[in-house]
Formats: C-alpha cells, structure tokens, sequence
C-alpha cells in the first residue's frame, strides 16, 4: 500500500485484479463516465453513469474499483471526489484502459 492505505501503490496493482473490477458491467459503465468527466463527487457520478443500482451496491463498487487501483478518492469536504488513475494505469498496463475504455462493447450497467 501507499502512504494513503485506502489507495494501493501503483506498483502493488495486478492486471487481474484490473481486469475483475472491470469485468462488471457497473464498474465499467462507473470507469467509463469517470473516465470522461475527469472528476466527479460520488453522489453525482451515479447520477452522471446512469445507474439503477441502490447507492449502497454503488458504494461497493467503488470499493472494488479503489482497491483494484483504477480510481483513486480525495475527500473534500462532506463529498468524496472520484478519478481514475489514468496516469498510474498507463505507467503500470501501457495501453489497457485505452483498449478497454475504447474497445469493449457497450454494456447495460442495470445488470
């Protein structure tokens, strides 16, 4: 782990465990918006990736997703602020979240 425990050091980040958090279609819808909002609050992203899980389920995946090491949280304030790890990703898989972002199908994210 970093020196933020939430947050797993690059180095520590396994291609199969990128490739589990994404293999969910909420997850990846989730990375997706993420990925092209730049940023977002939590509470808006679920609004923004047009989800129909409860916000809890939604709070899960973004656990998942934390700890596989596609995003990272910054708390500001009363909100928790998303990204991906764009940068960390292409460093550690040169190319993965290009290909995945581009190259999987569109996915229903209600399942």
């Amino acid at each position: 782990m970093s020196g933020d425990d939430r947050h797993p050091a690059i180095e520590d980040v396994e291609l199969t465990d990128v490739f589990a958090a994404l293999a969910d279609p909420v997850r990846l819808a989730t990375v997706r918006t993420l990925a092209a909002l730049g940023a977002s609050p939590c509470n808006e992203l679920h609004d923004s990736a047009g989800l129909t899980v409860s916000r809890s389920t939604f709070s899960h995946h973004q656990k998942v997703l934390r700890e596989a090491g596609i995003i990272r949280e910054r708390i500001n304030g009363a909100q928790r602020v998303l990204t991906v790890r764009t940068q960390d990703l292409q460093t550690r898989f040169p190319g993965l979240l290009d290909v995945v972002l581009r190259q999987c199908p569109e996915s229903d994210p209600a399942n």
